[in-house]
């Protein structure tokens, strides 16, 4: 028999929370260089496995996977599919046979393929044109029914979005992305993830975003449990246009306020305050839990919005269909390495998007970054399903439950709460296996959370609970 629910209240942060932060070692280059930065009570230390992992990323070949897409001359959504030396046909080939050796080294447990569709003449696209994402699936071995999607995209464009022709290098914007998701397959083929991972090279991201529109329609329409998707657009430099460097910072992009939401979910979402509590930023303060710390070396800084001004990415359909999605992108871009001719100006100064003006070293802490967010998620708990805080009486405690989750290894939960001034979570209850839960706390004047934890102490995104009356 599961032990019944206890009440307690929790003033001050848990030791094991405590413990779990003083675990994660020595300060990273980029904790060192923020005053008062510090893990939140939440946070989870690399285990041995991943650690081992993240050793393997490898900044040359990254490097070298960068080289080969510029190597095309343009990947441009509407150039020739034909050509074997020359287009993005060229480089859809290429990453069809990466991918394809990476899975030959799996045991059978991935498989690589393309996904095409004839996109209709439609916004920056004149004519009926082939898209096609090259993917890569690494079945999971107890979960395989929950997923992960890691994205970047290989098409590229010059200052005219409609040239198809002219030299389009894109080292930046996107192939440092596309290095990031091959870099990953190519580690984790050999490993047995417990969930499903779905590695992606999307193509018509600069059209508008029409690979991933149409990878998201096919996993919902399938319906896919998509747990978490990020998608690294722009992650290859660490200079930004004034020549200043942040080579420890990645930034995370994390709506509020779901794009998904429906009028009834909207309703309610007023009434408790959950602005801050969308299930993509509870997926944002989880990369920072796992992946900011000294094994990738990075610090992990979670903005608050959807995406940068006047700007949009690859899991905006992933947002739009429900699932949980951010977009990792370097700490300050340089404008001048985007979306621009191949020229140097009457001052000398050189325009394109050239492998030059790429930091490969921080490339590989990118690939880190995300290995240990992408890892965790398939190793631990789904995010537990059905929470919510009961409201059928006026009481001065919090009662909340859940649905106990199908996984073998499941060993319990975790409650978690902040103020409701407070970004992240900052106390953690350990409320055993059960599936109801009551703390002497007011849900009136504290926002709650959820966690599930497996036997081998990994946790998994928090859910935050609706309310039940």
């Amino acid at each position: 028999m599961r032990p019944s629910p206890s009440r307690r209240t929790v003033l001050t942060a848990t030791a094991a929370g405590a413990a779990g932060a003083a675990a994660l070692g020595a300060a990273s280059p980029a904790e060192a260089a923020t005053p008062g930065h510090r893990p939140p009570v939440t946070a989870q230390p690399p285990t041995r496995e991943l650690r081992a992992l993240l050793r393997e990323l490898d900044a040359s070949r990254i490097e070298a996977t960068i080289r080969k897409l510029v190597s095309f001359g343009t990947r441009h959504t509407l150039s020739t599919q034909d050509d074997p030396n020359r287009g993005i046909g060229a480089a859809r080939d290429w990453l069809l046979a990466e991918l394809r050796s990476c899975a030959a080294a799996s045991g059978g447990r991935m498989t690589a393929e393309l996904q095409s569709y004839v996109q209709e003449p439609a916004s920056r696209i004149p004519t009926a044109t082939k898209i096609t994402n090259v993917l890569a699936t690494l079945r999971g071995s107890v979960t395989p029914e929950r997923v992960y999607v890691v994205s970047g995209h290989y098409d590229s464009r010059v200052t005219d979005v409609m040239n198809a022709t002219a030299d389009a290098p894109g080292a930046d914007d996107d192939a440092s992305g596309v290095a990031v998701v091959l870099e990953l397959a190519r580690v984790m083929a050999k490993r047995r993830p417990a969930s499903t991972i779905v590695f992606a090279a999307v193509a018509g991201e600069e059209q508008g975003l029409y690979g991933s529109t149409y990878l998201a329609q096919q996993l919902k329409a399938a319906g896919t449990d998509v747990q978490g998707m990020f998608t690294n657009d722009i992650v290859g430099s660490s200079t930004a246009d004034d020549g200043t460097t942040d080579p420890y910072t990645i930034r995370l992009f994390a709506e509020g306020v779901p794009s998904s939401e429906t009028p009834e979910q909207a309703a309610i979402r007023k009434s408790v305050g959950g602005e801050n509590d969308s299930v993509t930023r509870q997926l944002a303060r989880f990369v920072r839990d796992v992946a900011d710390n000294n094994a990738t070396g990075m610090r992990v800084r979670v903005i608050y919005r959807r995406d940068r001004y006047l700007r949009g990415g690859d899991h905006i359909p992933f947002l739009e269909r429900g699932y949980p999605a951010a977009r990792f992108t370097e700490p300050a871009e340089d404008f001048a390495h985007q979306h621009q001719d191949v020229r140097v100006d009457e001052r000398g100064k050189q325009y394109g998007d050239l492998p030059e003006f790429c930091d490969f070293d921080f490339v590989e802490r990118v690939a880190k970054v995300n290995a240990a967010a992408l890892w965790t998620l398939a190793q631990a708990p789904g995010t537990p399903k059905g929470a919510k805080t009961v409201t059928s009486a006026l009481t001065n405690s919090t009662q909340l439950v859940w649905t106990r989750g199908t996984e073998p290894d499941l060993a319990g939960y975790e409650i978690v709460w902040r103020e409701t001034t407070a970004p992240e979570w900052t106390h953690v209850i350990p409320a055993g296996d059960v599936t109801t839960y009551e703390v002497d706390l007011s849900k009136d004047n504290v926002f709650f959370g959820v966690r599930a934890v497996n036997r081998a102490g990994n946790r998994s995104p928090v859910a935050f609970p609706a309310p039940q009356s």
